[in-house]
């Protein structure tokens, strides 16, 4: 069956279809719409074949520069799926999108999040930088729905007032981040993908995503770094 898997089928089509008009999915509904595009052109489907059906996409994507990347909210841990270019770095590709003071805007607001403590940044803190862009300055009511529009298309995401990078721009921008921000972005020890939000080893500083400290700790008494076997000091989510 090989020979088959790797030939493009309607059902191929119309899963990168789905998924291009989501730009992002969630682990549990890739695997719903795999099966459904599976049954619609009554191709092999096998459950746990989601990945090699993934691949067979990313071959015939290659070409286009694209990619179907697989990554993980930094939330709770769950697989994500979503559509990357790799023909144009991410910020290129955004600046097709939004206006010149827009995009500082988010850059600050990055710098903001993956230079603060756990990854997030305050509406308070982004409003303020509002009015110090070199581009154009920004009124607060002008960048509060600059905000909600990022928040819209999936760069960032909002909780209480608190910002952080959605989990569709970490999967699209980790090589940017991890080669623009070189002396802080760092990789979390266990699951080995970048980490935005974390917590810190005061010891030995390594990083560690906190849905990767919570599952890492839940059977250990006492909790010591698995790098350095010192005592873990911030508090377990």
């Amino acid at each position: 069956n090989t020979a088959m898997a790797a030939q493009m089928t309607d059902a191929h089509r119309r899963f990168l279809q789905v998924l291009m008009s989501h730009g992002i999915m969630e682990g549990s509904e890739a695997r719903k719409l795999h099966r459904h595009c599976c049954e619609i052109h009554k191709a092999y489907y096998a459950h746990d074949k989601l990945d090699d059906f993934i691949s067979t996409i990313n071959r015939h994507l290659q070409p286009l520069f694209m990619q179907i990347r697989k990554g993980m909210s930094e939330g709770d841990g769950r697989a994500h799926y979503a559509l990357v270019n790799l023909a144009e770095t991410e910020i290129t590709k955004m600046a097709s999108d939004y206006a010149e003071n827009e995009l500082e805007l988010f850059r600050k607001t990055m710098d903001l999040i993956i230079l603060s403590e756990n990854g997030f940044a305050s509406s308070t803190e982004i409003l303020n930088l509002a009015d110090q862009l070199k581009t154009k300055k920004m009124k607060k009511k002008e960048a509060e729905q600059v905000l909600k529009v990022f928040v819209e298309d999936k760069w960032l995401s909002e909780r209480n007032g608190e910002y952080t990078l959605h989990t569709r721009c970490i999967i699209e921008m980790e090589q940017y981040i991890l080669s623009n921000y070189q002396d802080v972005a760092r990789k979390c020890n266990i699951c080995h993908s970048l980490a935005i939000q974390s917590q810190v080893c005061e010891s030995c500083g390594i990083v560690m995503h906190l849905h990767c400290v919570r599952k890492y700790f839940k059977a250990q008494t006492e909790p010591r770094c698995p790098h350095c076997n010192d005592f873990w000091s911030c508090d377990i989510p």
